[in-house]
């Protein structure tokens, strides 16, 4: 019997099964049934071929396919039965013959995996082979595709002739013999690349080499093929992934070979016409013969070429699309986009397309990305975007939605799809669609900024380009003029540098143009005041990305490494900068002097010119001076601290040693520092008295205001504001005359001058008086600052604690043990001082007084500056503990609050815990026992709360988790904390306390017991007994606690029982998938039998596959009534004609019901299966339940769940309200 009519036989009847389940509605999965191959005559010469086309694979009509098939005259199959029964099946063998001639299947695994072969010399080699003995090329080639799966058995020559495919596939199913699920397609790294690309290349090269001769054979493709289909049905994993790759690809080279017939028939076709249009006489009867024997001959090869593109196409994409592995999903439509480019006459349609359009909404990233991919193939060739209006009109939407899907590189390459519709459609995109993917020019990923920014300067210039500018320069104007608008607009004015990076890989020339910038700016062009203060933002933005070359914060990862080219070109940026900006930069700051927000820009122009210039170029030096004239006349004409800081910073950079020019701008601070300390010394004797009227008080306060800006980056030692600035904190809080502005100031200039002071001695060897006097300086400092932090008024004693943690820190024991000269600079805080800052830590850092008395309910930017506020100040009090400067117990009321204020200062509780194991492990230890003991006191003070407890026992189960997995380095600071709480829960009750009031403590201590070895566990229970009353030993609290130091010992007889795992060893969060199946003990239930070392010695059942994934009374129906199992994956079905897919509003989905009690298709219940389904509950072979949940089905058309992603993907068929709050929320 034929192979060819066996093959169309059986998949004929398996799509005419299909399209009767469609038909009725019903959620059907074709299954492909099994065929039996044609036995190789022995002896006699070979029979002639027969005509092509009665081999064709007839399965699928024209309706039923997206290929169209070529009309041929309808043959009758017929089938005949074997003559001779079946034998009964032979054994596997575990290795090809070694006798056989020829390339073996290792051979070919080998070199495809290594990927250091040729491959067409590989496919020639097997072809020789074939070519000799068509049954042993095939079996080589079918054992090759069994090994490429993981599968240790070899399929043998006997079962080859005598076995259905569906019976070989349940052979090598039973003795799949892997140890675990890996196989060659799903192992990691670079291995997979190399073997995924190899065996892709084995496909593509066979079909290739293949394509003038063998695949004509109408026994070699028709065999392979339909093994793979039914491989590819299998419930095993290494099959399905397996077959459905190397299917996918041979369709592949298939439409490949398809298209290139085509062309020959077409060619053929015209040299026919032509010959035939000649007169009689010059006619060529032998060529016309010739070439219409060659349209025949090429027409039949079309047709079976179809044939086998059509029933694998009905017989393994259909189902596999939507297959529960992502990666075969990714697999198939990665293939579909190949198809519809290379044959769009076939396969561009919308019946093919609409796989794409639902595939848009897969759950899983990876089988998304490659839709988009295939998408943006098709809309780069402008012939197919008129076949793909439809699609465009119906999926618009969905791609929109998608710029905010959670997968970044989906996200980027959804917003190159749309500018590809943007520009090669007619009507592209309304400006409300376009309004989807503007606000990601100010997205944090930098990929996907670039790309918002390439299409927001695309659309850009088609504006300018429908107005028909010419001139550049009046286009990099126009430009700039709608790239303002749209910046104001957007309203994220902050946020421009975001913008400015997102544009600079595009549109670096036009925000290059500093000469139409500065000329907007100094001529009257136009702008509004608005306009022109966006454009100040935009080019200070743009210079610093020119001179620096560096992102904004959030967009970079990583330090990245200039190449010489990069740094030539960043070098020449800076020089064209300088050149352009020196002659300019004071009448731009003398227009806009008197706006602190366009100052403050301006004034870091000046940080990103190559300085030197000043002297290397002559006629720009006199520009120094108007600058320097200016910076003097905007610290005297205005009080921000934005802008004095922004002078400050100026000042700094301009005096630095390393120029030529510094001494004239050393004498211009000095100046203006001579003149800012005489106006304070005039107003200093009515402030210290306090007859200042208010004019003059003011006036004080904002002249000390600069002094202190100044005085933060420049030594400010030799003006001498120490004395009186402490003079008159000391008198204002005698006075309780508490004015915010004046005294914030003065505290900063004193604790500038101690900075300044110490720096100066350590570059210097001063008298050992000058260090006694600073060493007073900072006590006296301290005394007042003490003071200050029990004030009323916030900002002072935030201030106060701020300097005060920066100077104990700079004058502490550390600072100067390399120096022994300046031992005398050395200050220990004081008692009261220590005490002071750790009421401070409790009232103001972990509690919302300051909140309230700012009234921020509402504000939530106010509440963010707050919060930094409150995390610099413990970072600070943190510092002062890991210096040493603070003893290690002072960090107890920092871990006290590491679970209750977890989400605003964890981080930084968290680094605090494990520096502080670094310094002192044991020290560190107690100090933790000491921060739950006080908490458990409090608790006693308070009121006896279960509730308090259980909050102290998941503290400790935090801080438990601080020591880290090293169980050997921590057994000492475990044994320490653990005897140091043995000895407070049984210390003796002091006057006035119950007896034994501190035994519940012990549960809490217990929570740290998983940590400690065995032999620590016997000597703390030997200590716990010698500690223990009597009395008390059988006390809960007690017992509790002897049990989690036995939970160890308890779990080794269990094994060796072969019961459960003790749930001490393995870990709650890992203990899923070694628990029995039929367990229903809930969560709080376990951990009680954990505490309690109480263990089940029930066996754990085997696992079964995922399609009998069913229960038990389910299970026992579905048998008795004889109902199919399914098969693995089916998502969702297919409309059942292309005008469902033209008018469906919404996709079809499989209901939950029917989904679990769909049954996978059988040929019949013979005692053979019964086998296979009873073996298949390996878990190297299947998928288990984790895995189910981590690669769910195509069920849910809508983006994942909030949860889950940053950004919520807004629904297909709701259009988000604001896409601005949905990316910024």
């Amino acid at each position: 019997m034929l192979e060819g009519c066996i093959y169309s036989v059986f998949l004929s009847a398996s799509l005419d099964e299909a399209e009767d389940f469609s038909g009725s509605g019903s959620d059907y999965e074709a299954t492909l049934k099994s065929t039996k191959r044609r036995k190789q005559a022995v002896t006699g010469p070979r029979p002639p071929k027969r005509p092509r086309h009665k081999a064709a694979l007839r399965g699928s009509s024209p309706s039923s396919s997206p290929i169209p098939t070529p009309p041929h005259p309808s043959l009758q199959q017929q089938q005949q039965p074997r003559g001779r029964s079946k034998k009964a099946s032979p054994k596997l063998v575990t290795r090809v013959n070694k006798r056989n001639r020829g390339i073996s299947a290792e051979d070919i695994y080998d070199a495809v995996r290594s990927g250091k072969s040729a491959m067409v010399t590989l496919v020639d080699e097997w072809l020789d082979s074939y070519k000799q003995s068509r049954e042993a090329g095939l079996l080589v080639l079918i054992n090759f595709i069994v090994q490429c799966c993981g599968c240790k058995g070899v399929v043998s020559r006997e079962m080859l002739d005598s076995m259905q495919n569906a019976e070989i596939i349940s052979k090598l199913t039973r003795e799949f013999n892997e140890d675990s699920a890996n196989y060659p397609l799903c192992t990691q790294g670079t291995e997979l690349r190399r073997f995924k690309a190899g065996l892709c290349e084995f496909a593509q090269v066979l079909v290739r080499s293949c394509s003038n001769s063998l695949i004509y054979d109408e026994y070699l493709f028709p065999s392979l093929l339909s093994l793979l289909t039914g491989m590819s049905d299998s419930q095993v994993r290494a099959f399905r992934h397996t077959s459905t790759l190397l299917s996918m690809k041979l369709m592949t080279g298939l439409v490949e070979v398809a298209v290139t017939v085509s062309v020959q028939q077409q060619t053929t076709q015209r040299q026919y016409n032509i010959e035939n249009s000649k007169g009689a006489s010059d006619r060529a009867s032998d060529r016309l013969e010739d070439l219409q024997a060659t349209i025949s001959q090429l027409r039949e090869n079309r047709v079976e070429v179809s044939s086998m593109m059509n029933a694998t196409f009905r017989g393994v994409f259909v189902h596999r699309y939507r297959d529960r592995l992502p990666e075969i999903r990714a697999a198939c439509i990665e293939e579909l986009g190949m198809w519809l480019k290379t044959a769009p006459a076939d396969f561009l349609n919308d019946g093919c397309l609409k796989y794409l359009g639902w595939t848009l909404h897969d759950k899983q990233s990876p089988v998304r990305l490659q839709c988009v991919l295939a998408l943006q193939a098709l809309y780069q060739e402008e012939e197919f975007i008129g076949r793909l209006e439809l699609f465009t009109s119906r999926f618009k939407e969905r791609m929109l939605n998608m710029v905010l899907d959670k997968d970044q590189e989906v996200a980027v390459e959804v917003v190159n799809l749309l500018l590809l519709i943007q520009q090669m459609t007619e009507d592209g995109l309304k400006e409300e669609e376009c309004g989807h993917i503007y606000p990601l020019v100010y997205a944090s990923n930098r990929a996907l900024a670039s790309a918002a920014g390439n299409f927001l300067f695309n659309k850009l210039k088609s504006v300018i380009d429908s107005d028909h500018w010419v001139n550049d320069n009046i286009g990099n104007a126009t430009f700039l003029e709608i790239l303002i608008t749209f910046f104001i607009q957007s309203e994220f004015h902050e946020h421009g540098a975001y913008l400015v990076d997102s544009l600079w890989s595009v549109a670096s020339s036009e925000l290059r143009d500093w000469e139409t910038m500065t000329m907007f700016l100094l001529q009257e062009c136009g702008l509004m005041y608005e306009e022109e203060e966006a454009l100040i933002e935009l080019m200070v933005c743009a210079l610093k990305q020119a001179a620096q070359a560096s992102p904004p914060v959030g967009r970079t990862r990583g330090k990245t490494l200039l190449s010489k080219k990069a740094k030539k070109a960043q070098e020449q940026d800076r020089r064209r900068i300088t050149m352009h900006f020196i002659p300019l930069l004071p009448q731009l700051l003398a227009k806009y002097s008197a706006d602190a927000a366009v100052v403050t820009l301006l004034l870091k122009v000046p940080l990103y010119f190559n300085l030197e210039m000043y002297n290397s170029v002559p006629r720009l030096e006199k520009y120094l001076d108007q600058l320097l004239a200016q910076l003097c006349g905007i610290v005297e004409k205005h009080t921000e601290v934005t802008v004095l800081q922004a002078c400050a910073t100026l000042f700094s950079a301009l005096c630095a040693e390393s120029y030529t020019f510094s001494s004239r701008a050393h004498m211009a601070f000095s100046q203006l520092l001579d003149g800012l300390t005489e106006c304070f010394s005039s107003y200093l004797s009515d402030l210290l008295q306090g007859t200042e009227d208010e004019d003059d008080g003011y006036s004080a306060a904002i002249t000390l205001k600069r002094l202190a800006a100044l005085s933060s980056v420049k030594d400010t030692t030799g003006w001498k504001l120490f004395e009186p600035c402490l003079e008159l904190l000391k008198s204002r809080m005698e006075s309780r005359e508490l004015d915010k502005e004046l005294m914030v100031s003065a505290l900063k200039c004193a604790a500038f001058h101690l900075m300044w002071a110490k720096m100066n001695a350590v570059n210097s060897t001063p008298a050992e008086e000058e260090l006694l006097h600073l060493k007073q300086a900072m006590r006296s400092f301290c005394k007042v600052s003490q003071t200050c932090l029990s004030l009323n008024q916030m900002e002072i004693r935030d201030q106060a604690f701020e300097l005060l943690c920066d100077l104990l820190l700079l004058y502490s024991t550390t600072s100067v043990r390399s120096q022994p000269d300046l031992q005398a600079l050395f200050h220990v805080p004081s008692d009261s001082l220590r005490s002071e800052m750790a009421a401070f830590l409790m009232d103001y850092i972990f509690s919302d007084t300051g909140d309230d008395e700012l009234n921020v309910e509402g504000n939530e930017e106010m509440k963010i500056t707050i919060l930094q506020r409150k995390r610099n100040q413990l970072a600070g009090f943190c510092k002062l503990v890991l210096y040493g400067v603070l003893d290690l117990n002072a960090a107890t009321n920092v871990f006290k609050q590491y679970s209750k204020c977890f989400n605003d200062f964890g981080d930084i509780i968290k680094e605090t815990v494990s520096k502080s194991k670094l310094i002192s492990p044991i020290q560190s230890a107690k100090t933790i026992c000491l921060c739950l003991q006080q908490l458990f006191s409090e608790m006693l003070t308070e009121d006896h709360s279960q509730q308090n407890l259980s909050e102290i026992r998941e503290l400790a189960k935090k801080l438990a988790m601080s020591f880290g997995v090293d169980l050997h380095r921590i057994r000492k600071p475990l044994v320490a904390l653990h005897t140091y709480g043995i000895r407070f829960a049984f210390r003796d009750p002091q006057e006035g306390e119950e007896q034994n009031v501190n035994l519940p403590f012990l549960e809490i201590l217990s929570e740290f017991s998983f940590k400690l070895m065995q032999q620590d566990r016997t000597q703390l229970a030997a200590f716990l007994k010698s500690e223990c009353p009597s009395a008390t030993l059988y006390w809960p609290s007690v017992t509790m606690y002897q049990c989690s130091l036995k939970g160890r010992v308890s779990s080794k007889p269990i094994e060796k029982g072969g019961g459960d795992v003790s749930s001490h060893d393995t870990p709650v969060a890992k203990r899923m998938k070694t628990t029995a199946l039929g367990s229903v003990a809930s969560s709080a239930r376990e951990s009680w039998l954990d505490s309690i070392s109480i263990h089940s010695n029930l066996p754990t059942p085997a696992l079964t596959s995922t399609a009998q994934r069913l229960g038990v009374k389910q299970l026992a129906t579905s048998r008795k009534s004889g109902a199919p199992e399914s098969e693995v994956g089916s998502g969702f079905t297919d409309p059942e004609s292309e005008n469902e897919f033209l008018k469906a509003s919404s996709f079809r989905k499989m209901k939950p019901n029917q989904r679990e009690l769909c049954c996978s298709s059988q040929t019949g219940t013979s005692q053979e299966q019964q086998d296979l389904n009873s073996n298949l509950t390996l878990l190297s072979l299947i998928e288990d339940d984790d895995e189910e949940r981590e690669e769910p089905e195509i069920e849910n058309y809508e983006s994942d769940s909030d949860h889950e992603s940053e950004y919520a993907l807004p629904s297909t068929r709701h259009t988000s309200t604001s896409v601005l709050d949905e990316l910024f929320d």
